[in-house]
């Protein structure tokens, strides 16, 4: 179809039945007929307009005709297009935002970050009925308080990062030759003080200036202790995402994922998370809340759900991301706002600790 055809076909008129049509297969989960969308858009049109309009939105992809039925459910693209275009000012409604308050209130008990992180996905479980999940804070942007090396046997170094207030890594180094107590003593004091306040990241950069600026200045002390940090800070196979999946059986009582089937496919995208996480990782880097719709985002995700994701931070650096995991006919202007809302929440919590 031409574009100028697409414009005349899909105008105002049009984009007013099929917002009308997708909130009412959202709310009653039922094709929706020419007569309902009639009475339900408040537009004065006849029954065979309105028909035609129907044809002319599943000729373009945005509706289709269940075999069983005279009416019309949105296809993926019709959800997409009814998200981006079609919701004007979402608000969190107040009861969900008391219940969401008022979980974060208890949670702030948690001591530890990532047990509070944890949490956010049974908070989003609990307020939407859908699955919620949250990918915990990536050690690369914890900033580092301290650095400690203790000599093992057969040349190898037990490196001990302390990261931000509370988190404690470990690793063990495979170095070419022994370094003694004092070596490593030397070296520990010399990097925590050059690496302190730095993330992870950060330090790496820091570590490579060092050693391609001033490694003819550096004394030997310097320059084995920039040496070992090197390989106490490269990037670890263990770095990636990890996330928390709360609720994941709510989507059993979900009509359109209730075969044994299409449960299986979306129990197995959890388990080898590779794709959810993938999907996770993109969301980091994203400004505000994302919207997935079925296999749209590229990966393996069963093509009947959707995905609606948020960043949170701490100190204004992106820590992790937080969503929930639903039907593609899921309440999106109620669903959206809890998302935002929540990673707000989340930051403000994660932020006041400090």
């Amino acid at each position: 179809m031409s574009h100028d055809k697409f414009e005349d076909v899909f105008n105002e008129r049009a984009q007013r039945l099929l917002r009308t049509l997708v909130g009412s297969y959202i709310r009653d989960g039922q094709p929706v007929g020419s007569r309902s969308l009639t009475r339900d858009s408040g537009l004065t049109l006849s029954s065979a307009t309105v028909r035609n309009v129907m044809a002319d939105l599943e000729e373009l992809g945005f509706i289709s005709s269940p075999h069983t039925s005279a009416g019309r459910v949105p296809t993926n693209k019709g959800y997409r297009f009814f998200v981006d275009t079609l919701l004007h000012g979402q608000s969190l409604n107040q009861q969900d935002s008391g219940e969401l308050i008022r979980q974060f209130e208890n949670a702030r008990m948690v001591v530890d970050d990532k047990a509070l992180v944890a949490s956010a996905s049974q908070m989003l479980s609990n307020v939407t009925q859908l699955a919620g999940v949250v990918t915990l804070p990536r050690a690369a942007q914890a900033a580092i308080t301290h650095v400690e090396f203790v000599s093992l046997s057969d040349n190898r170094v037990l490196v001990v990062l302390v990261l931000g207030d509370r988190e404690v890594q470990n690793r063990i180094l495979q170095m070419d030759r022994y370094h003694s107590t004092e070596e490593l003593r030397r070296a520990s004091s010399y990097l925590s003080e050059l690496l302190r306040g730095r993330t992870v990241h950060e330090a790496r950069q820091e570590i490579l200036r060092q050693m391609q600026e001033a490694r003819e200045t550096m004394n030997q002390i310097m320059l084995d202790a920039v040496q070992v940090a090197e390989a106490a800070i490269a990037p670890q196979p263990d770095e990636k995402l990890e996330y928390v999946i709360a609720g994941e059986t709510n989507l059993m009582g979900v009509a359109e994922l209730a075969s044994v089937d299409k449960l299986k496919r979306l129990f197995e995208a959890f388990n080898e998370r590779r794709d959810f996480l993938t999907l996770l990782d993109g969301s980091l880097k994203a400004d505000g809340v994302q919207i997935f719709i079925g296999q749209e985002s590229g990966y393996h995700i069963p093509d009947e759900v959707s995905v609606i994701a948020a960043p949170y931070s701490l100190d204004q650096n992106v820590m992790g991301v937080l969503g929930v995991i639903g039907p593609t006919r899921m309440a999106y202007e109620r669903v959206i706002p809890i998302v935002d809302i929540t990673a707000k929440l989340l930051s403000a919590a994660l932020n006041s600790r400090r």
